[in-house]
């Protein structure tokens, strides 16, 4: 097969050049099983032939008397043209011709020794004075059992020939039969193959699983394809990374690679809908799934995976900024009416009141943030409440900390400040539709254990929505923007079941959310998905 040669070509020629091959050995060794069949045959043939004469009483009669009235010859010339054979040759055991097809050779020896003095019938190829032929020998006994003589017919090998050509003749037409089926089935085939692959070469189908290589594991979207079963026939680098999966994964089952949950129920089609919004433990995914159709058959699936960590982080880093930037425009705004009352009493020349004033202002942030400092033992937890106040004022909303709350605990603020935070953020978003006042209350206690209650007025909860709200990608709210709803929750419970806690949600009206976390074992570390998109609260 030359190299310019198309695939169908090349897989026609190879399927012809093997079944020419198979049915040229298996005519020859057909052949041969046939002649040498046809040997044995003519062999038992020329055998009981000359059983059949030994036995005749004529025969034993004239031998043992030497055949004084020459009747074997008669009846070897009988035999020879009611059976077919090419001679029938009569002879005493001492191996003087009594018949032979050849007058001259009557009353001489035989060339070889007589073979049948034992007793025993003999068959073989002979190679005589007439030709090869299928030799039977049997003994011809006396009254008293004793062997007197030996019987040898011969069937020549033109006769067993002439049968072999028949037989050739029918091996022949049954391998051109066979020969022509395959190579129209071979046609076939090499069309069929030629249709499925599109006409292309080997050299291109190389080369396209190639780019279909590096295309799938160049790419940053994880990819995942199933078939019709359920199983696994696509997964490639960027999906393993993802989904923490360590082995090759295809041919697997879904649910042997991933533990049961939100993860594998969107992944596997169980929960459906686009851009649907997981947390696993590393990411923030947004997964798809789309049915693969294939000439209107249903061919499997395929999912794919966006990783929204980094994007998610600097969105919500962003929302964060722009709430300080508003709160602290709004503070200018009062900072600046301040700075007139000032002005105004300054040029009255009220010295007096001037002091008073300075006193109140000052006394009111000074008092504020001492406050929280005394109550709040870490100062990241109590910066983080100081600037959700001041983001809460510039909303409309009154957030206030209850006044026997007391938060002083060593373990790691992070976690902390990603469930208040969280907690916090989602109060007061909850009160932004609800007519003044707009009140969002948050109580911390350390003792026996933490406990964190944020508290709001506004619808809350609705009481057959309590569970779903913690479901990664669940939210009641309308994006903001890009940045995807339904995080901050189950980020929360994830944490707090993490840390050994428990949550407690009450129905609305009015918010309710109820953090106990065990004071004996430490927080866990947010994930690097948590931490990337929670990690920094304002």
């Amino acid at each position: 097969m030359g190299r310019g040669r198309t695939l169908a070509s090349q897989i026609l020629l190879a399927m012809v050049g093997i079944l020419l091959g198979t049915v040229v050995l298996g005519g020859i060794l057909d052949l041969r099983l046939t002649t040498h069949s046809l040997d044995q045959q003519y062999e038992e043939r020329a055998r009981v032939t000359a059983i059949v004469v030994a036995d005749i009483p004529d025969i034993q009669t004239a031998v043992q008397a030497q055949d004084p009235n020459h009747v074997i010859r008669g009846l070897a010339a009988r035999v020879v043209q009611n059976t077919g054979a090419a001679y029938v040759v009569v002879s005493d055991r001492d191996g003087v011709r009594y018949s032979h097809p050849n007058p001259a050779l009557i009353g001489k020896r035989l060339e070889e020794p007589v073979a049948v003095l034992d007793g025993q019938d003999r068959v073989g190829i002979d190679h005589g004075s007439l030709g090869r032929s299928a030799n039977g020998k049997a003994p011809i006994f006396d009254a008293n059992g004793r062997v007197v003589g030996q019987v040898s017919v011969g069937y020549l090998e033109t006769a067993v020939a002439g049968q072999v050509h028949k037989d050739m003749v029918a091996i022949a037409a049954y391998c051109a039969i066979v020969l022509g089926l395959g190579v129209v089935v071979a046609l076939v085939l090499a069309r069929t193959i030629k249709r499925v692959t599109f006409g292309l070469e080997l050299r291109e189908i190389a080369s396209l699983l190639q780019e279909r290589e590096a295309m799938l594991h160049g790419i940053k979207e994880g990819v995942i394809g199933f078939d019709t079963r359920g199983r696994i026939t696509l997964l490639n680098n960027e999906a393993r990374r993802l989904l923490g999966i360590s082995t090759a994964g295809v041919g697997e089952r879904l649910e042997d690679l991933i533990p049961a949950g939100r993860l594998r129920q969107v992944l596997d089609g169980t929960s459906g809908g686009s851009d649907q919004s997981v947390m696993t433990s590393d990411a923030l995914l947004v997964v798809n799934r789309r049915p693969v159709v294939i000439g209107n058959r249903d061919a499997g699936s395929i999912v794919t995976l966006r990783d929204r960590t980094e994007l998610e982080s600097l969105m919500r880093r962003m929302n964060a900024v722009t709430g300080l930037t508003n709160a602290l425009r709004a503070q200018e705004h009062e900072f600046t009416n301040r700075l007139h009352v000032l002005s105004g009493l300054a040029d009255l020349g009220d010295l007096e009141e001037i002091a008073k004033y300075l006193s109140i202002i000052t006394r009111d942030q000074v008092s504020s943030a001492e406050d929280l400092r005394a109550r709040i033992g870490s100062p990241l937890v109590a910066a983080l409440l100081l600037a959700k106040i001041s983001v809460a004022t510039e909303a409309g909303v009154e957030l206030t900390l209850t006044p026997e709350s007391s938060f002083d605990t060593d373990i790691d603020p992070q976690n902390l400040m990603s469930i208040i935070g969280n907690l916090v953020d989602n109060a007061i978003e909850a009160t932004a539709g609800v007519p003044t006042p707009r009140l969002v209350t948050v109580d911390l206690a350390d003792q026996p254990e933490l406990r964190i209650i944020v508290t709001d007025n506004g619808p809350g909860v609705a009481s057959d929505r309590l569970e779903d709200i913690f479901t990664d990608g669940f939210s009641t709210k309308q994006p903001r923007g890009q940045m995807r709803r339904g995080i901050g929750l189950a980020l929360v419970a994830r944490l707090v079941a993490k840390s050994g806690g428990t949550i407690e949600v009450r129905p609305g009206p009015g918010g309710y959310f109820e953090v106990r976390l065990p004071r004996t074992a430490p927080l866990v570390r947010s994930s690097s998905a948590a931490g990337a998109i929670f990690g920094d609260q304002p």
